[in-house]
């Protein structure tokens, strides 16, 4: 598939307005990348952690399904005080009427039980399986989630930048204000302006004033927004890097989509499972075979009467009837499968749909681009025309203020539009399920979703030596 970034013309517009957005950004010695950001948020996201977290208790359903098919040893113990109190009644019992007899007896007995399914038509490997695609589905649930994160976190580190610019815009219009009312205060002294025109340079000069307060509050969300996708304060953020390589043609896109996207694929594995279920349920309608074993020790206390017994035995059953909730079992797991089904051509329409819009703004974004380039130069132009006019009293002061307006307006939508194009094309990536860690080559320790599955997919004891090993791996996901 042949990959492209931005043509030529579009790449000099934008390198021409990061220069020119280059004097209101801090100090780059010591500045935050983009992809600082991202590698902050990946390894900093609470939601990552808690779909983590979610996607191992996945796993532990396989460990759950899989002791099903292990043998399962029970003991039991008991102690029984036996207590009789009895009275004779005559010559019959050889003994004199009214003889009282106390039998006191004290009991104990151990038994060890131990069984296990030999054969039940399959029914536990299909439920075996379908835990085995939840947790794959599950995985790429997590992928997505990865996605969320670091789109959130593109979003906030331009929302950052251009909140920075638009301050500096507004600090910049503001001075230029300011420098026209002093110079509108001293045309009326000698006569060459009205006190109308100096009102209107008061009243611009209040308005941009309320617009600076407006852009540092907007900062201010900006940040904390900021702190929330990436995990700490913004620091001096660095001019955006180059804008990512996406595919030419929103067809090979949508394919590429309809092929990895996370959503799509989780849906995939959810299907699969949910078949898997229908047939585990269908399977329990039938009969299981169980081998079952049993030992026993009885000793009484106080007398030399004890007992030892052992059984083992083949066991063969069936449910017969059960008020229907077998028949129900398999009638709601089929029910579930169809919903399944219809939910995966809904959410293939919706990537595809969303790989369709990804690319509308994306388009939106270059034109924006485009048209703002033109027109800042066009209102600079203007403006500093009108302004050396003015001078020579061949404009007044509302029109110079009305072309400092639209040299303001211009500027602003240029920023805006740098920011929507970076924004737009990593929402292209993030539609295709390429807005991974792994896709964008981050620097960081990627998490490995199998790890933890392979510990524990075999079900180990506590006591055995891959259960002390799964402790110590549990111990270190608390501490963390």
């Amino acid at each position: 598939m042949r990959m492209i970034g931005i043509n030529s013309g579009l790449r000099g517009i934008v390198a021409a307005t990061l220069i020119g957005f280059g004097s209101v950004m801090p100090g780059a010695a010591t500045s935050e990348t983009l992809a600082d950001a991202l590698v902050g948020a990946y390894n900093h996201s609470g939601l990552l952690d808690q779909n983590r977290a979610v996607l191992r208790a996945a796993d532990e359903d396989v460990a759950i399904a899989n002791a099903a098919l292990k043998p399962v040893v029970q003991w039991t113990g008991n102690l029984t005080q036996n207590i009789n109190r009895s009275v004779s009644g005559g010559s019959t019992t050889g003994l004199p009427a009214g003889t009282r007899n106390a039998t006191d007896q004290l009991t104990t007995s151990v038994n060890l039980i131990a069984s296990l399914l030999v054969y039940d038509f399959g029914a536990t490997r299909y439920s075996i399986e379908a835990a085995k695609e939840t947790v794959l589905a599950t995985r790429e649930s997590l992928i997505s989630v990865e996605q969320q994160v670091l789109i959130r976190a593109v979003d906030a580190y331009m929302g950052v930048i251009q909140a920075q610019q638009l301050v500096s815009l507004r600090e910049n219009n503001v001075r230029l204000l300011t420098q026209e009312l002093r110079a509108a205060r001293d045309r009326f002294e000698v006569g060459e302006v009205t006190r109308t025109d100096v009102a209107l340079a008061e009243a611009q000069l209040a308005e941009a004033r309320s617009g600076l307060a407006a852009a540092e509050g907007d900062l201010l969300s900006a940040r904390a927004y900021y702190k929330v996708a990436v995990g700490r304060e913004p620091g001096n953020l660095s001019r955006p890097p180059s804008l990512p390589a996406i595919a030419d043609n929103i067809a090979t896109a949508q394919a590429l989509a309809v092929r990895r996207h996370p959503d799509i694929l989780s849906v995939q594995h959810q299907v699969a499972a949910a078949d898997l279920l229908v047939r585990a349920s269908e399977a329990r309608m039938k009969p299981q075979v169980t081998v079952e074993g049993q030992y026993g020790l009885s000793e009484t206390f106080d007398s030399t009467a004890s007992s030892r017994n052992g059984t083992i035995g083949l066991q063969v059953g069936q449910t017969i009837y059960q008020g229907g909730a077998l028949s129900a079992g398999v009638r709601k797991n089929l029910a579930q499968r169809d919903a399944q089904r219809g939910n995966l051509h809904v959410v293939v329409k919706d990537v595809e749909r969303a790989v369709s819009d990804a690319y509308a703004i994306l388009t939106s974004a270059r034109a924006q681009i485009q048209g703002s380039d033109r027109q800042v130069r066009a209102a600079q132009v203007a403006f500093e025309g009108i302004r050396e006019e003015a001078s020579l009293g061949a404009r007044t002061t509302l029109d110079v203020l009305d072309a400092e307006q639209a040299l303001l307006d211009a500027r602003t939508a240029a920023v805006t539009a740098q920011t929507q194009i970076y924004v737009a094309a990593y929402s292209v990536l993030q539609a295709t399920g390429q807005l991974t860690a792994r896709d964008l080559r981050l620097p960081v320790q990627l998490y490995d979703a199998a790890a933890y599955y392979n510990l524990v997919k075999d079900s180990p004891t506590k006591l055995s030596k891959e259960g002390k090993k799964l402790d110590r791996v549990l111990r270190a996901l608390q501490k963390e």
